[in-house]
């Protein structure tokens, strides 16, 4: 099918990218600076500058049949209203301008944040209870895009993003600061006691979880993610002995984070 896509230089966006186009559909990605992207049109990509923070969506002339919303600025900063504030109305503008140009098919990620400090397997249906600027903007998004989608007679899936890993995560993420800390010789790493369970999946992974979601019959939401719950030391234990490298780990260095809870994986399902 015919998609546009936001996001496609992104951590997730590259790896999702070549999904698409791997699985045969004909992708319009929208750029910031197309130039400067690292990406080349081709027969099945093209590449259209816009700024979701600047641009009006409503002047794209696309006709598509479905639209990947990943795009998301700010994710340095879960707590900052700015995406309350910016990015949530943005969004909506996009997915409305999208819906109006013909898309039917219109898939979202959100964030396993959603589920707030809720501990455990976490269900697709469990009720929200977000906690951060970040997840109250996706949760409010989420719910102002099924009354639009139903008035409108577009199907949305909303997908909820949990622990991802892989080539290209920001440098402040877990497996990005301890990649950095064995190249550069440290002797040890700082992290908290590492007790803490986590859903953890490869980006590539991630990346089919979603292209899969996008022809799925399920409105969602979708959790993507192992459904595997694993601690956090054990993960990076596991990094460790994988790469042969040697680090101490400082053990309760840090605080566990007040926005997450203990323990929290996500469940297959819709």
């Amino acid at each position: 099918m015919d998609v546009l896509l936001t996001g496609a230089t992104g951590f997730v966006g590259r790896p999702l990218l070549d999904a698409l186009l791997a699985a045969g559909h004909r992708v319009t990605a929208l750029l910031r600076d197309p130039e400067t992207s690292g990406l080349r049109p081709s027969g099945a990509l093209n590449l259209v500058r816009f700024d979701m923070l600047r641009d009006d969506p409503a002047e794209l002339d696309l006709r598509v049949e479905a639209l990947v919303h990943l795009a998301w600025p700010g994710l340095d900063d879960y707590t900052a209203l700015f995406h309350v504030e910016r990015v949530l109305p943005a969004s909506y503008a996009l997915v409305r301008a999208s819906i109006a140009q013909g898309a039917r098919r219109i898939l979202v990620t959100g964030t396993c944040q959603e589920y707030g400090l809720a501990e455990g397997a976490l269900a697709p249906d469990r009720p929200t209870a977000p906690t951060t600027a970040y997840a109250e903007a996706k949760d409010m998004l989420h719910r102002q895009l099924r009354l639009l989608a139903a008035r409108e007679g577009a199907d949305l899936v909303w997908v909820r993003l949990f622990f991802l890993h892989g080539p290209g995560q920001r440098a402040k993420s877990l497996f990005a600061q301890l990649e950095a800390a064995v190249r550069r010789g440290d002797t040890a790493f700082h992290m908290s006691a590492g007790e803490q369970l986590r859903d953890y999946l490869h980006v590539e992974a991630a990346a089919d979880q979603i292209v899969g979601a996008l022809t799925t019959a399920s409105p969602g939401p979708i959790n993507i993610c192992s459904g595997v719950p694993r601690s956090v030391r054990g993960l990076v234990e596991d990094w460790l002995q994988e790469r042969g490298a040697e680090i101490r780990l400082n053990l309760g260095h840090y605080p566990y984070p007040p926005h997450e809870p203990m323990a929290f994986w996500g469940l297959k399902g819709a």
